[in-house]
């Protein structure tokens, strides 16, 4: 989110609704984000993955990737010039992009037309280069096939988990993405992989932080392969 702390209202029937996200300003300027990014790339249109800020700041020439035609029309009548819907696979300055797909709750959520449409789909995206490390990123998903598959084909070596086990209210166990276990399952799932944890401690529906994560990894005893960076930190592998 490139919004200031605060900037936009909790999400109604969530967990922690009555806080405003994002729970903390960013460690930069968003000029100093998006000062050598080339494309962005939109999972989904929620406002914690896309918000007005963004939508401000972002050049309207800025090539965007998205999931579907219906978050291109939301977003081209925005005012963006270059929207791409990834249907399958593409290639982007060198760079392959390889859809995956997920689901942003359990079965028992998606059992009802209502909610299931005011979840919406998601998607992950798997980025590969010559000479560069595979890296997966898996979106807003509960762990689910399409993720084991998405391993299965792609064996990423690095796992990028959105794992602040976001919680709807009335569903309170059944988190609407992953959290610890999952954590856990992920090293297990492709056990040559680095994980990267995020999505925890900036959006008011997380219940999961990253100082729980931080003790659970260190129970398992798999500290050595889960990274779970501070906000602002960069990685490389």
């Amino acid at each position: 989110m490139l919004s200031s702390k605060g900037g936009f209202p909790g999400f109604p029937n969530t967990y922690r609704s009555e806080l405003r996200n994002p729970l903390v300003d960013l460690p930069f300027s968003a000029d100093e984000v998006l000062k050598s990014v080339e494309a962005v790339v939109v999972t989904h249109t929620h406002t914690d993955h896309w918000d007005e800020a963004a939508q401000q700041q972002i050049p309207r020439n800025m090539p965007v990737f998205v999931q579907n035609e219906a978050d291109a029309k939301t977003i081209r009548g925005q005012g963006f010039k270059d929207v791409r819907v990834l249907k399958g696979t593409t290639t982007f300055n060198g760079v392959k992009l390889s859809k995956t797909g997920g689901q942003r709750g359990s079965d028992l959520w998606f059992a009802d037309p209502q909610r299931a449409e005011a979840m919406g789909p998601i998607m992950g995206v798997v980025f590969s280069a010559p000479k560069a490390k595979t890296v997966y990123v898996a979106g807003d998903t509960v762990w689910r096939p399409e993720v084991d598959r998405a391993l299965k084909r792609h064996k990423p070596d690095v796992v990028i988990l959105n794992t602040g086990s976001a919680l709807m209210s009335g569903f309170e166990e059944h988190p609407i993405f992953m959290g610890k276990q999952d954590t856990l399952q992920a090293t297990k799932a492709a056990p040559k992989a680095a994980i990267v944890a995020v999505h925890m401690d900036s959006v008011s529906h997380m219940s999961l932080s990253r100082k729980e994560l931080r003790e659970f990894v260190q129970e398992k005893k798999i500290q050595d392969r889960v990274m779970i960076p501070e906000d602002g930190e960069s990685m490389k592998f």
